[in-house]
């Protein structure tokens, strides 16, 4: 007896079907990076921003008061120093030639060796006034110079003295210089100034260091240096030995503060 097939009601599924089947999606696995979300994107700038407004603003206000400050206190030196010039008036020593005397001007010349020297004896008499009625001069020990043009005739010093207000005092030193070598520049600028009819001309130059005294207030030393000009000598003559008295009529002096500073003198 011949078998019977039944349909079964399960049918396989064609390869168009399977084709037609969606992919599985595979699981994607999470990023390391993750990005948070700020909800204020602008406070990050903000507070820098006043951060900068803030140091701008505190270094303006120093500005300010440091120049306000500077000015305050140069207006009180102002008015201090106005105030101490009403108060002083003060005023520089004033110094005078009152006698200058040549009693010895020799210029030999050795022929053997072409040599020359000078010998000179020189008395000069100065006077040094102080023309403030408050303030007390201290003069230190001062060197003198005369010079002739540039020619060295004589060196000398006087010592320290005291000055006091509305006085004059008198500088007098006798001055020598013993067989002074001189090179043919000098020589012949002394026999040059020796044929002048007005006199050989002469300077005088002074350095030395003054204390002020106000009251009993007392300042520093400061250095002075005096030139003395518009002088002209004779030199004398003859076998007696008689100081010749140099033209003084139109000797002014002036007086110049030494400023020091490190290794330099102005």
């Amino acid at each position: 007896m011949a078998d019977k097939v039944h349909p079964t009601t399960k049918q396989n599924a064609t390869p168009a079907a399977a084709a037609a089947a969606p992919p599985i999606a595979k699981p994607v696995p999470p990023s390391t990076k993750t990005h948070l979300y700020n909800p204020t994107p602008g406070a990050y700038s903000h507070r820098q921003k006043h951060r900068d407004f803030s140091c701008r603003r505190c270094f303006c206000l120093t500005c300010f008061w440091s120049i306000l400050l500077l000015i305050a206190i140069l207006l009180l030196a102002a008015i201090a120093s106005a105030a101490f010039y009403v108060l002083y008036q003060p005023r520089r020593p004033t110094f005078s030639v009152t006698s200058v005397k040549i009693s010895s001007f020799n210029l030999t010349t050795t022929p053997s060796d072409d040599t020359t020297h000078l010998t000179t004896k020189i008395n000069l008499t100065l006077s040094a006034k102080n023309p403030n009625n408050k303030i007390t001069f201290f003069y230190d020990p001062i060197s003198i110079t005369v010079l002739s043009n540039s020619v060295n005739l004589s060196n000398g010093s006087f010592s320290n003295f005291t000055s006091s207000p509305d006085t004059i005092s008198v500088i007098h030193t006798a001055m020598a210089l013993n067989s002074q070598l001189l090179d043919a520049d000098a020589v012949k600028s002394l026999n040059s100034d020796l044929k002048r009819k007005n006199g050989l001309p002469m300077r005088i130059l002074m350095d030395t260091t003054v204390g002020v005294k106000m009251e009993k207030m007392k300042m520093k030393k400061i250095g002075i240096r005096v030139k003395c000009d518009g002088i002209h000598g004779a030199v004398p003559k003859g076998k007696r030995v008689i100081p010749a008295v140099a033209n003084t009529s139109t000797a002014k002096c002036e007086v110049d503060l030494r400023t020091k500073i490190l290794k330099w003198t102005f």
